[in-house]
Formats: C-alpha cells, structure tokens, sequence
C-alpha cells in the first residue's frame, strides 16, 4: 500500500525500519529542514579555515620581516587554529582553550615586538605548537562527516588541503625555532632561517621537489626533512587521493539491491 502524504524524510524513515541501518538514518537527518543548511555552514568554516591557511601562507612568504609581519603571522596562526577547531565542531570548552592560547601567543608576539625581552625562539615555537594542533582537529572534523554522512563531500575536500597546508606551515616554524635554540645556522649554505625562507624549504620537502637551493645543515635538520618528505608524499598518494576520487559519490546502501 502507497504511504501517501508522508515527506520524504518519513518515507526513509519508513524505508529504514524494512532491514537498512545506520546511513539511513544519516540521510534522513540531511533531508530533514535544516540538513541543507547545516552543510552549507560546514561548507563556509572549512573554507574560511582554507582561506586563513593561504593567507598566512602569502605574508610568511612575501611580506618583508618586521615587527609587523611577526605578529601578524602569529594572529594569523592562531586564527587557522580557532577556525579548525570550529569547522571540526570540538566542543565548546576546547573551543575556549583554542581562542584563550591563541589570545595569549599573540598577545606575546605583540610584547615582544613593541617592548623587546622575549627571544624570537620563543614565538617561533609558540606559533609551531598553535598551527600544529590545527591538523589533529582537523583530521577529527573530516572522518566525523564522513562516518555521519557516508559521503565525501566538498568540505572534505577543504579539510584534507588545510590540513595539508598546516603541516608545512607546522614544519617551516619548527625549522626556526631550530636554528634560534641550536646555536648554529640551520641552513648549510649560510642563509638566515628567515621566515620566508624556512617556509619555502618546508613546502620543497612536503612536496619533494627538492630545488636544492637550500639544505638543512644538522642530522636533526636532515632527518626532520626526510619526516616531512615521506609525510608529505604518503599523505598525497593516500588520503588526498582517495577524498579527491571519491568526491560526491553517492553512497551504496548494504542489501538495497
């Protein structure tokens, strides 16, 4: 008999109780009103985090050093972090942890540059600690919507490249702080380990292309490298990949055929 009059979210409800488990249900809560709205939010966090990520990435990389671009790196790092942490829906007492640590670095990078009496080490590694826990609540963000909805959608998309671009932001902070705590130059070929250019050798390894124009010095230099390489390429041919192939597929239903 025709269930006439039901919506098509009670239709799947229906459906569902016949044997179908679990994505059922998810479907159901996406086609109930409110499900295309809360996507689009979703949509807009993952990628104003994006946008936040390449930004930075754009003043470490092309604003000359000042005390200006240190503190605007520094905000800018705590902003990728509060807004991974709110496109990965944490909840709310870590969400005030996140805006309360990043306030407090930035708050140091602002002293520092105005008044002096804090070694530029110390903001190196505190801005590395604020992108590099970007990438865990990230990663947590993405494999929710995805066990949620069964589907790779394009706010995963958006993650898993933030996420990408937070670890080499991450590494190019700790080959700074290296070179402010190790005593000697962390580049063998006598450059300063600016910003730009810790950034530049970063992303050179996170993507193995390797230009050769700058080379860690150190065997923790070299090694942090070969980390990030081999980081970089299994993370590209695996997760990328996968998110990327997989993009707006529908999902098959077990037994629904």
């Amino acid at each position: 008999m025709e269930a006439r009059g039901l919506t098509p979210a009670r239709a799947v409800v229906g459906h569902r109780t016949n044997g179908h488990s679990g994505p059922m249900v998810e479907a159901t809560r996406i086609a109930a009103p409110g499900g295309g709205a809360r996507r689009m939010g979703l949509q807009r966090r993952y990628g104003l985090l994006l946008v936040a990520t390449m930004v930075s990435l754009g003043v470490q990389g092309i604003v000359p050093p000042s005390p200006v671009q240190e503190v605007a790196v520094t905000a800018l790092a705590g902003a990728s972090l509060v807004l991974a942490f709110r496109a990965s829906g944490l909840p709310g007492r870590l969400m005030a942890r996140a805006v309360a640590l990043s306030i407090a670095i930035i708050v140091v990078s602002a002293v520092r540059a105005t008044a002096g009496g804090i070694s530029d080490g110390v903001v190196t590694a505190m801005n590395a600690a604020l992108v590099g826990l970007g990438p865990p609540a990230v990663a947590v963000g993405v494999l929710r919507d995805l066990r949620s909805t069964g589907q790779v959608r394009l706010e995963a998309v958006m993650g898993v490249l933030s996420l990408y671009i937070l670890l080499g932001m991450f590494f190019g902070f700790v080959y700074g702080a290296l070179d402010r705590f190790g005593g000697d130059p962390f580049f063998a070929s006598g450059a300063a380990a600016t910003v730009s250019h810790c950034l530049y050798f970063s992303f050179t390894t996170l993507t193995t292309v390797g230009y050769g124009d700058l080379v860690a010095r150190t065997d923790t230099g070299h090694t942090l490298a070969v980390f990030e390489a081999l980081l970089g390429q299994i993370y590209l041919v695996t997760v990328v990949s996968l998110i990327v192939s997989n993009l707006g597929r529908p999902h098959r239903v077990r037994g629904s055929g």
